[in-house]
């Protein structure tokens, strides 16, 4: 069995951790995003939101939606879909010994894409820009997947 020692030596392992850290950060500031979107818009989806801008009728008017607050709300959520998937496929192909150049591949294809996408997402920017930074993105976990299964795991 492995100790901590020797997952930290992994350099496959400690890159899938940095590029995770990086995508999982951008996925912590889209949240912040939303929020500041809902904040400086006065956009708000639950009743108790409102309550600092007054009571009854009057806070019932900043119960509405938002053409650029559900933009960056879409393209958190999108990143919910996407970065989970990778981190736990992504932990178990790091486990499994990849070479470190082609883990590596994979990641900063990930991490790229996923910028890309968000940048793509909230400019925004004409198809099929996004569209491709979303397959680019899935087509590594996919990647990352499928080599986990080929090589390692017992079907």
């Amino acid at each position: 069995m492995a100790d901590l020692t020797q997952l930290l030596e992994n350099e496959v392992l400690m890159a899938f951790a940095s590029y995770t850290t990086i995508v999982l950060s951008k996925m912590m500031f889209m949240s912040t995003a939303t929020a500041f979107y809902r904040l400086t818009r006065k956009v708000f989806a639950n009743p108790e939101d409102c309550e600092s801008f007054g009571k009854g009728e009057s806070a019932k008017k900043y119960l509405r939606t938002d053409d650029k607050v559900e933009r960056v709300r879409r393209a958190h959520l999108n990143d919910l879909e996407n970065i989970v998937p990778f981190v736990g496929i992504g932990l178990l192909y790091s486990l499994s010994g990849p070479d470190l150049s082609t883990a590596l591949l994979h990641f900063r294809l990930f991490v790229g894409a996923r910028i890309y996408h968000t940048i793509a997402y909230l400019t925004p920017l004409p198809q099929p820009n996004r569209a491709m930074a979303y397959f680019v993105g899935y087509g590594v976990t996919l990647s990352m997947a499928y080599r986990l299964l080929k090589t390692r795991l017992y079907l």
